[in-house]
Order: structure tokens, then C-alpha cells, then sequence
């Protein structure tokens, strides 16, 4: 006897189960409810198609109805949203937003895959027509018509994670001057805040005004703009604002029909994305995830896994034994012509949770320096006692997404940064060097375990009371005098050898260069030669990112 299966929700995780569970069982009968008139479409693009990179917007539809009912044999039925579910009856009760028709669904196996809504905190004025979410087509169409028809010149985004970073990116691309507002005191809180540096800095070169560690306390509405008020009183004042602080998961059904409920406030689901009801499965941004580095529940709403999770559920329902083994949060965003991306956990995060960790921070080029447009690319690996990976985070202009992959891969099958020293990788001038940047992570990453060197962080540097060490700048005169770390004495790496009689024994010495490379090669020399000494991560590149932010910011 064939299964009916109903499947609430579309897009990522609900149309992904309905093609995956057809290929595998041909019999079964496929329902599809989705409250939305589409059933699924390509919500990471609903950004550029306000910003008009995507200008055709039947390009963000990924399958619709009719070509999803031809290929597959699904009963997709849109515009049909699921009100409450009855699990004793195994009945969906369903309104048809047609004609307001209810009807009650039977299932065998029921799927959840409601998704997650934008957060709207009570505010004042936060209902007003003025003030956006960008969550589905329907909200895009709403954007864009508005700036087609009134023709704004301010905006400001309240958010800074991937929805209001790109948002900020595209309205400047329609040419309207924007505001980001971030209660938090970085973007991205994926990324360590020396690699966040580097996003701020892009921003505020791309004409972005920036507003950290301030929050949102109403919105007051004019005739023909709107005022967005601060908790530090100031006032920003836009023709529009978009809203986007993140999304919380849409777990109300499941609640109200006795499911359980994370402490997330995601939907509990077993290693096979079923719920405490064995007929019911849930999968996407609604349910709650085991984060794979720590092993916690998490809630992590990206597509990749939703897509998985669809095939994996519909694996299980067809009588295949799979299982969803966690999220990692491997994400990648595109700032302008900045690339940033992170796997695995930050420091902040792993801080949060006690955990024992070492950090090495790199700059290498993105392809052979002497092949044309080789760019700047900054890889951060946060890795345990043993070398295990335990997060990546790269931001640079070109290569960043290979890098992001490879490390995301290393990180996902347990391996280490000795691993990464001897991965093979593709190599030809236009495209890499020799030695990868992942391999140089890897090497670097390496020696600070090893004791090949000891390393210091820039918040460490900037904490540090300068009677503390003798700091010494082996870059050239020349890069020294275009700026160097207060107290620093210039002693060129290739004449440290014939100088260093000039640096004081039993004395703390602390080097430092450009990215870190002549730092190394100058703390192996004098560790040889008995001294004690720390190499600065990252070089000077990175102490100056993150301490230029921390001045714009405070």
C-alpha cells in the first residue's frame, strides 16, 4: 500500500523532500502545502533582484508549481496554509486562501518544513509601511516597488548579518544613500572581530555610514519619510528601513500539536529528522540542529543543510537509513567586491563554551604574486591542543569561496592543521602558488603547536603595557617609517643576525612585520640564540584593521 505523505512548506527543505522521495518511491502520494504562491524559489536572491543584479524575476523561481506537478507527480497546492495539525487523527487541517475553504488533510507521514520568519520586536512604529523585512518574493515586490515609485534617496538597514549586509550593498546599488545600524559592536558574528575589521573597513570605503553597539527603540513615521530612533538618541532619518535582526523558527504548529520543542526554540528532531511523533518529520530553519563542533543544539538556518535534510528525511520515509550528522554554519557572503566567509566555530563562540583553543591568523596572495592581480587573502584557523579544526574564517577579493570549501571539508571529516600541510592542491599561477594558502595556514598553525614559534594576538599587543617587552619591527626603514607600533625599535630581519647584541637578554622580545612571515623567520633566529620571544599574528596588517575599527567604533 502506497504512503501518503504530505509536506508543509516548500522552497529549500520541503521541495528537496518531494523530488528526492519521488525518485525513490514511485507510488507514494506527494502533497505539498505552502501558504506562499510560490513553492519554491530562491530566497538568497532576493537581495540582487531588489538591487537589480537579477533583473529578471522569474530568474529566482527555482520550480514552480506546474513544472514540479509534470516531473515529480506532486499535488502541489499553493496558497494553502496548514492551520493545526491533529497527530491522533494524523490529520493536517488546511485553509485554502483561494476561498477560504477549510479542509482536513489525511497523512501517513507528515513532513514540517515551515521555514523561519523575521523577527519584529515590539517597537514602536515598527508596523509602519515604511519599514520593510525581506524574508519572500511577495516582500521584494513590495521594495521594489516602492523605490520604483517614490524614488527614495535614504535608507537605513537595521541588521548586520547576511540579509542586511547584502541589503546595504544593493540599495547602494540603486543609488540611495544607506545607514547600517548593528546592536552588536561587529558585523557578522560568524567572523572574529580582527576579520570583521576588514568588513567595516570595505563598508565605510563603499560609502556605508556605520552604527554599532546601538539599538533600534522605535520608528517614527513622517508624511513622506521616517525617523529611526537609537538607544543613544541619535536619529537617523531615511524615506525607508529594512528590517533585519535574523529569523526565529516557525515552530508554532508543531507546538500547539504537542511536539517537542528544543531549548532553542527550534523543533526537536532525532539523527533522522524525526520529531517526537515517529510520523512526523521536520526539516529547515524551523527545527533545532546539533551544531557539529560543539555538539550543542543550535539554531543555524542556512539552505545547504534544509537541501540536505530533504533528502535525508525523505531517505528515511522511503526506508533508507540516513542520518543528518549536524551543522557546521559554513556560509559565504558577497560585500561589494569583498568575499567573506566561515566554517565551524568563532572564538567568541568557543570561548563561550570553556573550550581549550589556538588561533593563527595569515595573509597570503590569492594566486603566484608574480602572475597580475594577485589580491591580499586573510585565513583564520581556531584549532585545539592536538591540531583538531575546529572553525576557518577567510575574507579577501578573489579565491576565498575554494579556500572556505577546503577547510570546510578538513573540518567536517575531523581533520587536523598538520592535515592541511600536506593536502594536495590545484596549482597554476593564475589560480594558486605552490604552497596554497590553506597549506600556509596549515604551516603556521602548525609551528605554534610544534613550539616552532610563539605567537601573540593584536588584542593582546594593544592590552599589553609597553614596559613589558622589547618590541622590535623587522620590516625595511622604509615601511617602518610609513608607520610602526609605538616604542618599536627597526631592526631589518636580514640584519638581525649582525644586531643581535642590540637586544637586551632575559628580556621578553615581541617581533613583528607586515602579515607575519619575516616575523617567523626572525623569531626562529633569536629563539636559537636564547631569547624568549612572540611573533605578532597576523603582522602589523591585522593589529592596525582591528585597531583602527575599534577607535571608528568607540
Amino acid at each position: 500500500m502506497s504512503k501518503r505523505v504530505v509536506i508543509v512548506g516548500g522552497v529549500a527543505g520541503g521541495a528537496s523532500a518531494a523530488a528526492r522521495l519521488r525518485r525513490l518511491d514511485e507510488d507514494a502520494e506527494i502533497i505539498i502545502l505552502e501558504r506562499d504562491q510560490y513553492i519554491s524559489y530562491a530566497n538568497c536572491g532576493l537581495p540582487y533582484y531588489i538591487g537589480n543584479v537579477i533583473e529578471d524575476r522569474s530568474d529566482l523561481l527555482v520550480q514552480t508549481s506546474e513544472a514540479m506537478q509534470r516531473r515529480f507527480k506532486v499535488d502541489v497546492r499553493v496558497l494553502n496554509e496548514a492551520t493545526e495539525i491533529c497527530p491522533e487523527q494524523r490529520e493536517v487541517i488546511v485553509r485554502d486562501l483561494n476561498d477560504d475553504n477549510v479542509y482536513r488533510q489525511p497523512y501517513d507521514v507528515l513532513i514540517l518544513s515551515p521555514g523561519a520568519d523575521p523577527v519584529k520586536p515590539p517597537i514602536p512604529g515598527i508596523d509602519s509601511d515604511r519599514v520593510f523585512t525581506v524574508r519572500n518574493i511577495p516582500d521584494a515586490d513590495r521594495i521594489d516597488q516602492f523605490i520604483d515609485g517614490l524614488q527614495p534617496e535614504k535608507a537605513v538597514v537595521v541588521g548586520g548579518g547576511f540579509i542586511g549586509l547584502e541589503m546595504a550593498e544593493n540599495l547602494k546599488h540603486r543609488g540611495l544613500e544607506v545607514s547600517l545600524v548593528e546592536m552588536l559592536d561587529q558585523v557578522m558574528p560568524a567572523l572574529d572581530r580582527e576579520m570583521a575589521a576588514i568588513v567595516h573597513h570595505h563598508l565605510r570605503e563603499n560609502g556605508i555610514e556605520l552604527h554599532f553597539g546601538d539599538a533600534v527603540t522605535g520608528f517614527e513615521e513622517g508624511r513622506q519619510d521616517i525617523t529611526v530612533e537609537l538607544e543613544s538618541r541619535t536619529r537617523l532619518d531615511a524615506d525607508f528601513a529594512i528590517l533585519a535582526i535574523g529569523v526565529k523558527p516557525n515552530a508554532h504548529l508543531a507546538k500547539e500539536a504537542g511536539l517537542e520543542i528544543g531549548p532553542t526554540g527550534g523543533i526537536w528532531v532525532d539523527d533522522r529528522l524525526r520529531t517526537s511523533d515517529p510520523h512526523i518529520y521536520a526539516i529547515g530553519d524551523a527545527i533545532e540542529v546539533k551544531d557539529f563542533v560543539s555538539g550543542e543544539p543550535a539554531l543555524i538556518p542556512l539552505a545547504g543543510p534544509a537541501n540536505k535534510q530533504g533528502r535525508i528525511a525523505a531517505d528515511n520515509i522511503a526506508g533508507r537509513c540516513s542520518k543528518y550528522r549536524g551543522t557546521q554554519g559554513t556560509s559565504i557572503l558577497k560585500v561589494f567586491d569583498l568575499t567573506v566567509a566561515a566554517t565551524g566555530a568563532s572564538s567568541e563562540r568557543l570561548l563561550s563554551e570553556d573550550r581549550t583553543f589556538h588561533t593563527s591568523v595569515t595573509h597570503s596572495q590569492s594566486h603566484a604574486g608574480y602572475y597580475p592581480a594577485a589580491e591580499s587573502l586573510a585565513v583564520k584557523l581556531l584549532f585545539d591542543d592536538d591540531g583538531q579544526l575546529l572553525g576557518a574564517q577567510v575574507v579577501g577579493y578573489d579565491g576565498v569561496d575554494k579556500r572556505i570549501d577546503v577547510l570546510a571539508a578538513a573540518l567536517r571529516h575531523g581533520k587536523t592543521v598538520f592535515d592541511l600541510q600536506e593536502l594536495e592542491l590545484a596549482y597554476a599561477p593564475p589560480f594558486s602558488s605552490g604552497k596554497d594558502p590553506v597549506n600556509m595556514a596549515g604551516y603556521v598553525a602548525g609551528n605554534i603547536l610544534n613550539g616552532d614559534m610563539k605567537v601573540i594576538t593584536w588584542r593582546k599587543m594593544l592590552d599589553m603595557d609597553p614596559d613589558e617587552a622589547f618590541i622590535v619591527d623587522v620590516r625595511s626603514p622604509g615601511e617602518f617609517e610609513s608607520g610602526s607600533i609605538e616604542g618599536a625599535v627597526n631592526i631589518p630581519v636580514d640584519e638581525l643576525r649582525g644586531r643581535i647584541d642590540e637586544l637586551p637578554k632575559g628580556e621578553m622580545i615581541l617581533v613583528y612585520c607586515q602579515v607575519g612571515i619575516r616575523g617567523y623567520y626572525a623569531a626562529r633566529i633569536l629563539m636559537q640564540n636564547g631569547y624568549e620571544v612572540r611573533n605578532l599574528s597576523g603582522g602589523l596588517r591585522t593589529l592596525q584593521f582591528a585597531r583602527d575599527d575599534l577607535h571608528q567604533v568607540r
